[in-house]
């Protein structure tokens, strides 16, 4: 049974930093990918970042030279290091790790969720 468990959400002025990290356990097959995901009140959920195994990064156009992923292959830990915190960056966030179940085919796994909130 895989599980992702999220902690460093919490409440932060604008402008400020936070730190998110997910852990993985449970899984017998390799991680493909793990990323960030964030869902705001009614918004749809949408890509924050994600990284492969091999170190790739994607970001979201809204967050690129203000958020950084990183991971730790070796703990199947991920990292979202978020400075110069916006309003609009207040949403839920999820935790996502793909493993590669066959070549090419990946199934999706979804932490609990984090709130972050930005906020004066």
């Amino acid at each position: 049974q895989v599980q992702l468990v999220e902690s460093g959400g919490g409440l932060v002025q604008p402008g400020g930093s936070l730190r998110l990290s997910c852990a993985a356990s449970g899984g017998i097959y390799n991680i493909h990918a793990m990323g960030w995901y964030r869902q705001a009140p009614g918004k749809q959920r949408e890509l924050v970042a994600s990284i492969t195994r091999g170190g790739s990064t994607n970001y979201a156009d809204s967050v690129k030279g203000r958020f950084t992923i990183s991971s730790d292959n070796a703990k199947n830990t991920v990292y979202l290091q978020m400075n110069f915190l916006k309003i609009e960056d207040t949403a839920v966030y999820y935790c996502n790790a793909q493993y590669e179940v066959l070549a090419g085919t990946v199934l999706d796994y979804w932490g609990q969720g984090t709130q972050v909130t930005v906020s004066s």
